[in-house]
């Protein structure tokens, strides 16, 4: 039997699953003190998956990755400069809309999971602190 790639996978499958994932990315960052403060912030320039405070003052704007396979170099290596661009202006945007949050040192860090062999296991998480630069 041939296996389904994630692209011919229906849009439907790969938005439950995006979500499932960052709903585990977030419980993760919850297990380690992270107090989650938004999630899927979308404005014109993208989306921020996950924005955080790390006490006590740090603001953690995650990037959630998930890969199936490691083909091409992993979640991580997903986040290429075109993605950081967008992802420093979707943070600009945040930051303009909640002025508070300007007050905190940012930080950019990427989490990094790999989907479970069998149903109902926990994904793997890379967390990666401070991926990219401000």
């Amino acid at each position: 039997m041939r296996r389904i790639s994630s692209r011919e996978r229906p849009a439907c499958d790969r938005r439950a699953l995006g979500a499932a994932a960052e709903a585990a990315a977030a419980s993760f960052l919850e297990r380690h003190g992270l107090v989650i403060l938004l999630r899927n912030f979308q404005c014109r320039f993208g989306e921020l998956d996950i924005v955080a405070l790390q006490p006590p003052d740090v603001l953690v704007i995650a990037e959630v990755r998930l890969r199936s396979r490691g083909d091409y170099g992993g979640g991580a290596a997903s986040v290429d400069a075109h993605k950081q661009r967008r992802l420093h202006l979707a943070a600009r945007q945040l930051l303009l809309r909640r002025p508070a949050l300007s007050r905190l040192r940012a930080r950019f860090d990427v989490l990094e999971l790999k989907a479970p062999a069998g149903d109902g296991a926990s994904p793997d998480i890379h967390w990666i602190r401070a991926a990219f630069g401000a």
